[in-house]
Protein backbone atom coordinates (compact mmCIF):
# COMPACT_ATOMS: atom_id res chain seq x y z
CA UNK A 1 0.00 0.00 0.00
CA UNK A 2 2.85 2.13 0.47
CA UNK A 3 3.37 2.22 -3.37
CA UNK A 4 0.46 4.27 -3.42
CA UNK A 5 1.03 7.63 -4.58
CA UNK A 6 -1.66 9.54 -2.20
CA UNK A 7 -1.38 12.61 -0.15
CA UNK A 8 -2.97 14.29 2.41
CA UNK A 9 -6.41 12.75 3.69
CA UNK A 10 -6.41 9.94 1.65
CA UNK A 11 -2.68 8.67 2.49
CA UNK A 12 -3.58 8.88 6.25
CA UNK A 13 -6.51 6.57 5.87
CA UNK A 14 -5.04 4.09 3.90
CA UNK A 15 -2.26 4.40 6.28
CA UNK A 16 -4.61 3.59 9.20
CA UNK A 17 -5.91 0.79 7.64
CA UNK A 18 -3.14 -0.53 5.83
CA UNK A 19 -3.12 -4.13 7.70
CA UNK A 20 -6.79 -4.74 7.28
CA UNK A 21 -6.73 -4.21 3.38
CA UNK A 22 -3.61 -6.39 3.47
CA UNK A 23 -5.83 -8.63 4.96
CA UNK A 24 -8.19 -8.29 2.21
CA UNK A 25 -5.99 -8.71 -0.51
CA UNK A 26 -4.76 -12.23 1.02
CA UNK A 27 -8.22 -13.44 2.06
CA UNK A 28 -9.30 -13.07 -1.73
CA UNK A 29 -5.80 -14.75 -3.72
CA UNK A 30 -6.15 -17.38 -0.77
CA UNK A 31 -9.65 -17.67 -2.22
CA UNK A 32 -8.75 -17.62 -5.81
CA UNK A 33 -6.13 -20.11 -5.63
CA UNK A 34 -8.75 -22.62 -3.54
CA UNK A 35 -11.42 -22.57 -6.38
CA UNK A 36 -8.49 -22.74 -9.03
CA UNK A 37 -7.40 -25.91 -6.91
CA UNK A 38 -10.62 -27.07 -7.20
CA UNK A 39 -11.52 -26.63 -10.85
CA UNK A 40 -7.79 -28.36 -11.85
CA UNK A 41 -9.19 -31.51 -9.11
CA UNK A 42 -12.91 -31.65 -10.47
CA UNK A 43 -11.84 -32.19 -14.01
CA UNK A 44 -9.85 -35.20 -13.47
CA UNK A 45 -13.37 -36.77 -13.31
CA UNK A 46 -16.65 -36.57 -15.82
CA UNK A 47 -19.58 -35.60 -14.04
CA UNK A 48 -22.75 -37.06 -15.66
CA UNK A 49 -26.27 -35.60 -15.45
CA UNK A 50 -29.17 -36.91 -13.18
CA UNK A 51 -33.01 -36.89 -13.96
CA UNK A 52 -34.13 -34.22 -11.73
CA UNK A 53 -31.25 -31.84 -14.06
CA UNK A 54 -28.70 -31.77 -11.40
CA UNK A 55 -25.40 -33.04 -12.55
CA UNK A 56 -23.85 -35.79 -9.97
CA UNK A 57 -20.13 -35.93 -9.94
CA UNK A 58 -18.32 -39.80 -9.61
CA UNK A 59 -18.08 -40.67 -6.07
CA UNK A 60 -14.27 -40.42 -6.68
CA UNK A 61 -14.43 -36.54 -7.92
CA UNK A 62 -13.96 -35.25 -4.37
CA UNK A 63 -13.02 -31.87 -6.40
CA UNK A 64 -16.33 -31.30 -8.00
CA UNK A 65 -18.53 -31.61 -4.31
CA UNK A 66 -15.97 -29.47 -2.57
CA UNK A 67 -15.83 -26.93 -5.06
CA UNK A 68 -19.85 -26.83 -4.94
CA UNK A 69 -19.30 -26.66 -1.42
CA UNK A 70 -16.97 -23.54 -1.24
CA UNK A 71 -19.02 -21.62 -4.30
CA UNK A 72 -21.70 -21.39 -2.01
CA UNK A 73 -19.62 -19.22 0.97
CA UNK A 74 -18.04 -17.70 -2.14
CA UNK A 75 -21.48 -16.42 -2.98
CA UNK A 76 -22.78 -16.02 0.47
CA UNK A 77 -19.88 -13.53 0.45
CA UNK A 78 -21.34 -11.26 -2.02
CA UNK A 79 -24.62 -11.22 0.58
CA UNK A 80 -23.13 -10.08 3.39
CA UNK A 81 -20.33 -7.66 1.96
CA UNK A 82 -22.66 -4.76 2.09
CA UNK A 83 -22.77 -5.37 6.06
CA UNK A 84 -19.23 -5.48 6.79
CA UNK A 85 -18.73 -2.71 4.50
CA UNK A 86 -21.13 -0.66 5.85
CA UNK A 87 -20.36 -1.90 9.67
CA UNK A 88 -16.59 -0.96 8.85
CA UNK A 89 -17.18 2.67 7.48
CA UNK A 90 -19.90 2.97 10.34
CA UNK A 91 -17.41 2.58 13.38
CA UNK A 92 -13.45 2.00 12.33
CA UNK A 93 -13.80 4.56 9.97
CA UNK A 94 -16.19 7.54 11.15
CA UNK A 95 -17.55 6.94 14.55
CA UNK A 96 -14.61 5.84 16.10
CA UNK A 97 -12.66 8.92 15.17
CA UNK A 98 -15.61 10.77 16.82
CA UNK A 99 -15.37 8.83 20.03
CA UNK A 100 -11.67 8.66 20.18
CA UNK A 101 -11.52 12.84 19.59
CA UNK A 102 -8.68 12.06 16.70
CA UNK A 103 -11.03 13.59 13.95
CA UNK A 104 -10.07 17.09 15.69
CA UNK A 105 -6.39 16.63 15.05
CA UNK A 106 -7.17 16.21 11.15
CA UNK A 107 -9.19 19.46 11.25
CA UNK A 108 -6.53 21.35 13.17
CA UNK A 109 -4.13 20.02 10.01
CA UNK A 110 -5.66 22.90 7.32
CA UNK A 111 -7.97 19.74 6.20
CA UNK A 112 -11.53 20.97 5.78
CA UNK A 113 -13.87 18.68 7.28
CA UNK A 114 -15.70 18.02 3.68
CA UNK A 115 -12.33 17.16 2.90
CA UNK A 116 -11.69 14.95 5.99
CA UNK A 117 -14.92 12.87 5.52
CA UNK A 118 -14.80 13.09 1.42
CA UNK A 119 -11.40 11.16 1.70
CA UNK A 120 -12.64 8.54 3.84
CA UNK A 121 -15.89 7.43 1.67
CA UNK A 122 -13.57 7.64 -1.47
CA UNK A 123 -11.14 4.87 0.05
CA UNK A 124 -13.30 3.12 1.37
CA UNK A 125 -15.42 2.84 -2.01
CA UNK A 126 -12.18 2.02 -4.18
CA UNK A 127 -11.44 -0.91 -1.77
CA UNK A 128 -14.86 -2.38 -1.35
CA UNK A 129 -15.68 -1.80 -5.07
CA UNK A 130 -12.80 -4.41 -5.65
CA UNK A 131 -13.74 -6.73 -2.92
CA UNK A 132 -16.86 -7.03 -4.47
CA UNK A 133 -14.70 -7.33 -7.90
CA UNK A 134 -12.77 -10.51 -6.22
CA UNK A 135 -16.26 -12.01 -4.73
CA UNK A 136 -17.72 -11.75 -8.18
CA UNK A 137 -14.56 -13.15 -10.10
CA UNK A 138 -13.72 -15.86 -7.51
CA UNK A 139 -17.35 -16.97 -8.10
CA UNK A 140 -17.32 -16.56 -11.83
CA UNK A 141 -14.09 -18.74 -12.26
CA UNK A 142 -15.64 -21.44 -10.03
CA UNK A 143 -19.22 -21.48 -11.29
CA UNK A 144 -17.69 -22.03 -14.84
CA UNK A 145 -16.87 -25.49 -13.47
CA UNK A 146 -20.33 -26.38 -12.00
CA UNK A 147 -22.95 -27.90 -13.96
CA UNK A 148 -26.05 -26.25 -13.98
CA UNK A 149 -28.00 -27.43 -10.94
CA UNK A 150 -30.90 -26.14 -9.23
CA UNK A 151 -28.63 -24.09 -6.19
CA UNK A 152 -26.83 -22.39 -9.35
CA UNK A 153 -30.03 -21.18 -11.01
CA UNK A 154 -29.66 -17.70 -12.07
CA UNK A 155 -32.42 -16.76 -9.75
CA UNK A 156 -30.92 -18.73 -6.34
CA UNK A 157 -30.45 -15.54 -3.99
CA UNK A 158 -26.60 -16.86 -3.97
CA UNK A 159 -26.24 -16.92 -7.72
CA UNK A 160 -28.31 -13.86 -8.22
CA UNK A 161 -26.14 -11.88 -5.70
CA UNK A 162 -22.62 -13.24 -6.99
CA UNK A 163 -23.29 -13.10 -11.03
CA UNK A 164 -24.66 -9.79 -11.11
CA UNK A 165 -23.96 -6.17 -10.81
CA UNK A 166 -26.41 -5.64 -8.17
CA UNK A 167 -23.81 -6.22 -5.51
CA UNK A 168 -21.32 -3.25 -6.58
CA UNK A 169 -24.51 -0.76 -6.08
CA UNK A 170 -24.79 -2.48 -2.77
CA UNK A 171 -21.56 -2.02 -1.82
CA UNK A 172 -22.13 2.24 -2.34
CA UNK A 173 -24.81 2.03 -0.59
CA UNK A 174 -23.05 0.42 2.21
CA UNK A 175 -20.38 2.94 2.41
CA UNK A 176 -22.91 6.11 2.52
CA UNK A 177 -25.06 4.27 4.98
CA UNK A 178 -21.70 3.92 7.09
CA UNK A 179 -20.60 7.46 6.53
CA UNK A 180 -24.11 8.56 8.10
CA UNK A 181 -24.69 5.99 10.66
CA UNK A 182 -21.48 6.75 11.73
CA UNK A 183 -21.90 10.67 12.13
CA UNK A 184 -25.21 10.18 13.82
CA UNK A 185 -24.49 7.28 16.97
CA UNK A 186 -20.46 8.45 17.14
CA UNK A 187 -19.71 5.05 19.52
CA UNK A 188 -18.18 2.66 17.46
CA UNK A 189 -19.65 -0.61 18.38
CA UNK A 190 -23.28 1.26 18.09
CA UNK A 191 -22.77 2.54 14.85
CA UNK A 192 -21.19 -0.80 14.04
CA UNK A 193 -24.45 -2.61 15.01
CA UNK A 194 -26.75 -0.06 13.67
CA UNK A 195 -25.31 0.16 10.14
CA UNK A 196 -25.47 -3.42 9.85
CA UNK A 197 -28.64 -3.62 10.62
CA UNK A 198 -29.72 -0.88 8.07
CA UNK A 199 -27.63 -2.84 5.20
CA UNK A 200 -29.57 -6.10 6.50
CA UNK A 201 -33.06 -4.60 6.52
CA UNK A 202 -32.10 -3.29 2.68
CA UNK A 203 -31.01 -6.30 1.23
CA UNK A 204 -33.78 -8.63 3.05
CA UNK A 205 -36.63 -6.19 1.52
CA UNK A 206 -35.27 -6.48 -1.79
CA UNK A 207 -34.70 -10.60 -1.49
CA UNK A 208 -38.35 -10.17 -0.75
CA UNK A 209 -39.55 -8.27 -3.37
CA UNK A 210 -37.05 -8.00 -6.20
CA UNK A 211 -39.28 -10.56 -8.22
CA UNK A 212 -41.60 -7.52 -8.16
CA UNK A 213 -40.01 -5.71 -10.16
CA UNK A 214 -41.21 -7.18 -13.25
CA UNK A 215 -44.49 -8.42 -14.10
CA UNK A 216 -44.30 -12.13 -15.12
CA UNK A 217 -45.38 -14.28 -17.85
CA UNK A 218 -48.04 -16.61 -17.40
CA UNK A 219 -48.33 -20.18 -19.37
CA UNK A 220 -51.93 -22.10 -19.56
CA UNK A 221 -53.07 -25.29 -20.01
CA UNK A 222 -55.56 -28.13 -19.68
CA UNK A 223 -56.57 -28.89 -16.18
CA UNK A 224 -54.33 -31.85 -15.06
CA UNK A 225 -51.82 -31.64 -17.57
CA UNK A 226 -50.86 -28.20 -17.00
CA UNK A 227 -48.08 -26.56 -18.89
CA UNK A 228 -44.63 -26.84 -17.65
CA UNK A 229 -42.00 -23.97 -17.93
CA UNK A 230 -38.36 -24.47 -18.96
CA UNK A 231 -35.94 -25.79 -16.70
CA UNK A 232 -34.49 -22.28 -16.77
CA UNK A 233 -37.29 -20.52 -15.80
CA UNK A 234 -38.19 -19.10 -12.02
CA UNK A 235 -41.71 -20.26 -11.47
CA UNK A 236 -43.40 -17.87 -8.61
CA UNK A 237 -47.16 -19.42 -8.66
CA UNK A 238 -49.73 -21.57 -10.08
CA UNK A 239 -53.04 -21.99 -9.58
CA UNK A 240 -56.74 -22.68 -11.65
CA UNK A 241 -58.48 -20.19 -14.21
CA UNK A 242 -62.30 -19.65 -14.33
CA UNK A 243 -64.17 -19.53 -17.08
CA UNK A 244 -64.27 -15.99 -16.92
CA UNK A 245 -60.27 -16.17 -16.24
CA UNK A 246 -59.76 -14.96 -12.85
CA UNK A 247 -57.94 -17.31 -10.06
CA UNK A 248 -60.25 -19.97 -8.95
CA UNK A 249 -59.48 -20.16 -4.84
CA UNK A 250 -59.13 -24.26 -4.74
CA UNK A 251 -59.76 -24.11 -0.93
CA UNK A 252 -63.25 -24.33 -1.98
CA UNK A 253 -63.23 -27.80 -3.40
CA UNK A 254 -61.18 -28.86 -0.53
CA UNK A 255 -63.50 -27.95 1.73
CA UNK A 256 -66.35 -29.17 0.04
CA UNK A 257 -64.87 -32.83 -0.44
CA UNK A 258 -63.27 -32.63 3.45
CA UNK A 259 -66.77 -32.92 4.63
CA UNK A 260 -67.81 -35.58 2.73
CA UNK A 261 -67.67 -38.67 5.26
CA UNK A 262 -64.98 -41.66 4.28
CA UNK A 263 -63.12 -39.77 2.10
CA UNK A 264 -60.04 -40.52 3.68
CA UNK A 265 -60.30 -44.11 3.58
CA UNK A 266 -61.94 -45.13 0.38
CA UNK A 267 -59.57 -45.31 -2.55
CA UNK A 268 -59.81 -42.64 -5.23
CA UNK A 269 -62.52 -40.80 -3.94
CA UNK A 270 -60.71 -37.50 -3.07
CA UNK A 271 -59.37 -37.40 -6.59
CA UNK A 272 -63.37 -37.90 -8.02
CA UNK A 273 -65.03 -35.75 -5.99
CA UNK A 274 -62.44 -32.90 -6.49
CA UNK A 275 -62.64 -33.40 -10.61
CA UNK A 276 -66.55 -33.29 -9.51
CA UNK A 277 -66.23 -29.82 -8.05
CA UNK A 278 -63.81 -28.41 -10.44
CA UNK A 279 -66.52 -29.12 -13.15
CA UNK A 280 -69.21 -27.53 -11.23
CA UNK A 281 -67.72 -24.79 -11.07
CA UNK A 282 -66.13 -24.69 -14.48
CA UNK A 283 -62.78 -24.90 -14.19
CA UNK A 284 -60.69 -26.59 -16.83
CA UNK A 285 -57.16 -24.51 -16.87
CA UNK A 286 -54.50 -24.50 -15.18
CA UNK A 287 -51.84 -21.71 -14.91
CA UNK A 288 -48.02 -21.05 -13.93
CA UNK A 289 -46.65 -17.71 -13.55
CA UNK A 290 -42.89 -17.46 -14.03
CA UNK A 291 -40.13 -15.33 -14.84
CA UNK A 292 -37.86 -16.08 -17.89
CA UNK A 293 -33.87 -16.25 -18.14
CA UNK A 294 -34.12 -12.85 -19.93
CA UNK A 295 -35.59 -11.43 -16.97
CA UNK A 296 -32.76 -11.78 -14.94
CA UNK A 297 -30.65 -8.79 -16.28
CA UNK A 298 -33.57 -6.27 -16.29
CA UNK A 299 -34.23 -7.10 -12.88
CA UNK A 300 -30.17 -6.48 -11.76
CA UNK A 301 -30.51 -3.51 -13.70
CA UNK A 302 -33.62 -2.00 -12.17
CA UNK A 303 -32.61 -3.35 -8.07
CA UNK A 304 -29.18 -1.58 -8.86
CA UNK A 305 -30.52 1.77 -10.23
CA UNK A 306 -32.72 1.69 -6.73
CA UNK A 307 -30.05 0.98 -4.49
CA UNK A 308 -27.95 3.44 -5.99
CA UNK A 309 -30.28 6.22 -5.94
CA UNK A 310 -30.55 5.16 -2.12
CA UNK A 311 -27.14 5.34 -1.51
CA UNK A 312 -27.01 8.56 -3.11
CA UNK A 313 -29.68 9.78 -0.42
CA UNK A 314 -27.64 8.44 2.28
CA UNK A 315 -24.50 10.36 1.20
CA UNK A 316 -26.17 13.43 0.45
CA UNK A 317 -27.30 13.38 4.03
CA UNK A 318 -24.46 12.36 5.43
CA UNK A 319 -22.46 15.33 3.94
CA UNK A 320 -25.51 17.19 5.43
CA UNK A 321 -24.73 15.67 8.87
CA UNK A 322 -21.58 17.11 8.53
CA UNK A 323 -21.88 20.63 7.98
CA UNK A 324 -24.79 21.00 9.89
CA UNK A 325 -22.06 20.07 12.76
CA UNK A 326 -18.90 21.59 11.24
CA UNK A 327 -19.96 24.28 9.35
Amino acid sequence: MSALSLKGPAWVTVRQYRRTLWLALALALFALAVVAGLRIWAAQNPVAPAEDGVWIASPYNGGYLKLRWILEYVGGAAIVLPGVVAAVVAGPMVAREYESGTYQLSLTQSVRPVEWLRSKLTVATVFATLAALAVMGVFWLGRLGVRQGWDYHWGHVVTYAASGVTVFAYVLAAVAVGALVGQLVRRTLLAMSAAGLVMGAVLAAFTSYRWSLMPVERLTGPLHSGPRITQDGLQMGSGMLTPAGTDFDQAICWDEVQRVPGVDIQEGLWDQLMNQCYARNGVTTEYVDYHPASHFWPTQLIETGIVLALAALAAFAAFRVLRARHP
